[in-house]
This record gives C-alpha cells, structure tokens and sequence, in this order.
C-alpha cells in the first residue's frame, strides 16, 4: 500500500492543485494530511474546501488551532518585533477571512490519526507546535516515536522535509541490591523507529520554491520524499493583491524562511 502524506499547506491553493495533480499519477492508495491548512497564504477556504472534497484524512496543525483557539494558543514569543506584528497581521486577516465552515471544520480535526504502526501529527505527538527537527535529541525524538506505540511517527511544521531512523536504541537500568554486586539490564526499546517530515506543500524553506511531500510504501517502508514544481509567482501575486505582507511572497519564491535576529533567543517561536 502507497501513501501519500501532506503537510503546512498554509492557504497555497496552486501548491496543493500541483501536488494534487502529481499524486493523480503515481500508484497512491490513501492521502493523509498533517495540518496548517491555513495560514500566511491567500486562499484558506479554498484548501480547507479541496481537502473537504477530497475526503482526506487530516490533523490538526497550529495555525488551525490559533484560527480555532485565538493567537495566544501557543504560548511562546516570536523571533523578534517585526515577526511578531507580521504573525499577527497574518493571523488576524486569515481570521477574517474564513468562514464558520472552515472555521467549524478546523475545530473538528483530530489532533493525531493512527493507522496500523503508523502515527500522523502535526507537530509531535505532544504540541502541535514543538518541533522534531533533524539533530533533536535522540532521547526525546525516541520518547516522541514510541509515545505514539507506533513504529514510523509523520509530522511536519519544520517545513523542512527529512527521513530519520532511530535504531539499537537501550535503555540502561542499573537495580539496586543487598549485594556487593547490582546487576545491569540492557532492555531494548526498539530495533528500529523512524520520523518522517513531509516537509510544506504552501511555504517550503528546504532552499527551494517546489512543494513537498510524501510517498510511503507500508511494504516496504521506504519513504520518498519529493517535490513539485509550480508556478509560485500566482501565489506571490495574490499575497500582495489581498495586503498580506510581502516578506510572505519573498520567502515563498525563495523558499527559505526570513526571520530578524531574536530580541531574546532562549524563547523563540517562528510559526
């Protein structure tokens, strides 16, 4: 069985179309989405609709949350003032913008979806807005994984997509006793657990304006990560038409992310 797994399409409505149209053509048996439906990009309700649609399975993402729960939902700063009243702009136009529909659905969606020993978040299985990057600690990328009783964990919100296997993890008890000697048990947690990113359809910052994705073969268990052209600059053009700020265009065409210097780097949140 393929797989096809989305993530932070952010509102991206061209994105999503060519991601879409790609999947139309390779051998996929089931689509899973990983959240952030909306968010930075000009066309919410029209993806939340196409997801609809679609009938594709989705969780919950931050910004799906924020639009739900009010900005405060996370409670953590942003980088600096400036991406700070961009956020707010962001969120405070995309609230405005969608309807009781969108909003209805955004509220229904589950924070997590589990098939056989594959688990689906957003973010990781505790927050949807803690980030599982690449050189996150084993230990917590491990407790992350088998918190979930799944053996292959999918998430996204980095917007950067990555494979990542976690193997010959131990855990060292060293038991106490009345004897001179204490016996050490080496009990294995897992053979093998993986993360997989699928990275962003609608707001990719892997150095790249293509989109990205996921084909998972439950089979075989090989992950592809892949990406898809499209003409980005409709979405650029719709993002200044509707006064989004234009950084937002910026950093889509050049698919990285823009963030200022953080006034206090210890707590940083870029959404």
């Amino acid at each position: 069985m393929n797989i096809a797994v989305l993530s932070c399409i952010h509102g991206n409505l061209e994105a999503l179309e060519a991601v879409l149209r790609e999947i139309d053509q390779q051998p996929v048996d089931q689509i899973y989405c990983l959240g952030d439906l909306v968010g930075y990009g000009p066309y919410p309700n029209e993806v939340v609709a196409r997801i609809r649609e679609l009938d594709i399975s989705t969780c919950q993402g931050c910004w799906d949350e924020d639009i739900v729960d009010g900005l405060n939902a996370c409670d953590c700063s942003y980088p600096s003032l400036l991406a700070e009243t961009r956020g707010r702009l962001a969120h405070e136009w995309t609230n405005q913008e969608v309807t009781p529909e969108t909003r209805a659905y955004l509220a229904s969606l589950p924070l997590a979806l589990q098939q056989d020993n594959l688990c689906f978040v957003h973010g990781s299985p505790h927050s949807q807005h803690e980030y599982l990057l690449p050189d996150t600690s084993a230990f917590i990328a491990l407790e992350r994984v088998l918190a979930t009783g799944a053996d292959t964990l999918f998430c996204g919100h980095t917007h950067v997509p990555y494979v990542r296997h976690l193997e010959n993890s131990h855990l060292t008890l060293k038991v106490a006793s009345s004897s001179s000697q204490s016996p050490t048990h080496s009990t294995p947690l897992s053979s093998l657990k993986r993360i997989i990113n699928a990275g962003s359809v609608g707001e990719p910052r892997h150095g790249r304006s293509n989109a990205t994705y996921v084909i998972y073969n439950t089979d075989t268990q090989q992950a592809e990560l892949r990406e898809v052209e499209y003409d980005y600059t409709k979405t650029c053009a719709a993002i200044l038409e509707k006064g989004l700020p234009a950084i937002f265009a910026w950093r889509l065409a050049q698919g990285l992310e823009y963030a200022e210097k953080a006034d206090d780097p210890t707590h940083v949140c870029e959404r």
